[in-house]
């Protein structure tokens, strides 16, 4: 089976274009047009480095632990660095922003890499991290339902699938200064989170329950017959200047 971390590029860019417009609102929010340092921590194919790239003031770099993913996408302008997060290749106070989607909950152990995370970041420099809470899944009707088959398959894979709960008090610990939001819009569900749960190692009986779950889902086609909502934490954390 392949890395489950690093879905397929079709889906990673349908996924940040999901994202875009909460992302946007962070990004606005913490003055990416001034910042001059710029991360992209687990930047997978680039479907957000490019828009980093866009929109900030200084040079982006982009780092993954995956060099097949590096060299095969499309990253413009940023730097490309292949690296491990528990081990971050960069001095102190490096960076003035740290972006992160859907990379911190594939840590075995968010604490360190939070720990680099925080020695990165310049005074007043911002960790931008969106991140899952699985265990909030809200799904109608029943018979589409697979917050059971994500509670399981993704600890099974590594991850933990409510990241975006368990990074807040690890976040405080370290003295940062946090911002939650939530998505605040509710979109009809893409078939394409059928696809992104195929990409996680499943028993035989949890892969039939899939199927099951996605036929039913195709047999609605009445607009807003089915609802998928799952909570994402948008998380601004920001080092205090004398942290």
């Amino acid at each position: 089976m392949s890395d489950p971390s690093l879905p397929p590029p079709a889906l990673l860019a349908q996924q940040a274009a999901w994202l875009a417009a909460a992302r946007s609102r962070a990004l606005r929010r913490i003055a990416v047009a001034r910042r001059k340092r710029v991360l992209d921590l687990g930047a997978g194919y680039g479907a957000v480095t490019q828009e980093l790239v866009r929109r900030a003031r200084g040079p982006v770099v982009a780092l993954d632990r995956a060099p097949t993913a590096l060299w095969g996408g499309d990253f413009g302008s940023a730097a490309r660095v292949v690296g491990e997060a528990e081990r971050l290749p960069f001095r102190d106070r490096s960076f003035d922003l740290v972006f992160s989607q859907f990379t911190l909950l594939w840590l075995p152990s968010a604490r360190p890499v939070l720990r680099e995370i925080h020695r990165l970041l310049a005074p007043e420099g911002v960790l931008l991290a969106i991140e899952p809470v699985y265990s909030g899944l809200i799904e109608a009707p029943t018979a589409i339902a697979t917050r059971d088959l994500w509670l399981s398959a993704l600890p099974r894979a590594g991850a933990d699938p409510d990241a975006g709960l368990h990074l807040l008090p690890q976040l405080a610990e370290l003295g940062f200064h946090i911002h939650v939001a939530l998505l605040e819009t509710l979109t009809r569900p893409s078939p394409a989170r059928f696809a992104f749960l195929r990409q996680l190692p499943l028993t035989a009986e949890e892969r039939r329950a899939l199927d099951e779950a996605e036929r039913a889902a195709q047999r609605i086609t009445q607009p807003w017959g089915q609802v998928a909502h799952l909570p994402l934490f948008v998380i601004t954390a920001r080092r205090e200047p004398h942290s």
